[in-house]
């Protein structure tokens, strides 16, 4: 069934390239869960779901779905945003090593970075340097907007593990993961997307 989808997948990556789509993102908070040992539980193993064949051979099937001339590839790895919700805690080290290994085809990897539930940007020596990560760093979970500063300053520290020129700013996620939206205003949404552009283009102007 998953090879299957594959292929639907496939399809419809060949029919957006040719209608000039040039970067396409895959959204993928199934392998954020392996960072957490008590969901992986809970919503995989007793569900007799292999977390070991997820981080494998599911990684791979995303890495094929990521295959058109002239298209770039984004790999969200999304840790959970329905209605300001989050949906696992731990560090990245558990997950990164596998997936930057497997998914080879994508160039940009958007790792969500909001508060202390993701750990430390420690793993991202972990990732080849070529690719770009894009630091989500703005909550779009609540509605308190961060500083300017408080964002350079984990720009910075992650910089001490993956080169700033291959990195960039966003907000963690989407501001609408489900039908009634998150818990934040459209005034506080404009504010971190505002932020996000200034901040980005203060350190790399």
């Amino acid at each position: 069934m998953f090879a299957d989808t594959v292929e639907i997948l496939r399809e419809e990556v060949r029919d957006l390239a040719a209608l000039g789509c040039e970067y396409i993102q895959i959204d993928a908070p199934e392998l954020a869960v392996l960072v957490d040992p008590a969901a992986q539980d809970s919503l995989y193993e007793k569900n007799g779901i292999s977390s070991k064949r997820l981080l494998s051979e599911g990684v791979e099937m995303i890495n094929a779905v990521a295959e058109a001339p002239g298209v770039m590839f984004g790999l969200h790895t999304c840790r959970g945003n329905n209605d300001g919700r989050w949906l696992a805690e731990g560090g990245y080290e558990s997950i990164l090593k596998e997936i930057v290994k497997r998914a080879t085809n994508f160039q940009v990897l958007l790792l969500e970075y909001d508060d202390q539930r993701s750990g430390s940007f420690a793993p991202l020596a972990d990732i080849p340097k070529d690719k770009t990560v894009v630091l989500g760093l703005a909550s779009s979970k609540r509605a308190e907007v961060e500083t300017a500063d408080s964002l350079v300053k984990r720009i910075d520290n992650a910089a001490r593990y993956f080169p700033r020129e291959q990195m960039a700013l966003s907000t963690q996620c989407g501001f609408n993961s489900g039908v009634r939206g998150n818990p934040v205003g459209d005034a506080a949404q404009e504010k971190k997307l505002r932020l996000v552009a200034e901040v980005a283009h203060q350190v790399w102007h």
